[in-house]
C-alpha cells in the first residue's frame, strides 16, 4: 500500500477564468500521476474555503511534493498538501508508543 495524501485545492485566477476546464483537467492530472507512478483515488469539488480536495497515493514524500509542485506549476490551482495515515498505518504508530 502506498502512503496516501490529501490535497486541498485552490484555484487561482486563471483556474477559476477558465472554470469550464476542471474536468477536463482533472482527467489530465489523472494521467500525468500515473506517469509519476502517483494515483488520484478521487477528486472531490466542494464549497467552502476549498475549490476540491483530492486523495492522492504517492510511494513517498518526494513523488507527491514533485505532483503537487508540477500540477501547480500549470497555474490553474494552489494546494495545500498533508500526510494521511490509513486505520492500519495509524494502529503501528499508536503501537510504537511507550
Amino acid at each position: 500500500m502506498m502512503p496516501a495524501y490529501v490535497a486541498l485545492l485552490t484555484w487561482t485566477d486563471q483556474g477559476i477564468r477558465t472554470v469550464k476546464e476542471t474536468v477536463k483537467r482533472s482527467e489530465a492530472a489523472s494521467a500525468a500521476a500515473e506517469k509519476m507512478n502517483c494515483k488520484i483515488r478521487t477528486i472531490l469539488w466542494t464549497m467552502g474555503p476549498y475549490d476540491a480536495v483530492a486523495i492522492i497515493d504517492a510511494p513517498n514524500d518526494q513523488a507527491a511534493s514533485a505532483f503537487a509542485l508540477g500540477t501547480g506549476m500549470q497555474g490553474n490551482i494552489r494546494t495545500l498538501s498533508m500526510r494521511a495515515y490509513e486505520k492500519e498505518e495509524f494502529a503501528r504508530i499508536l503501537g510504537g508508543l511507550p
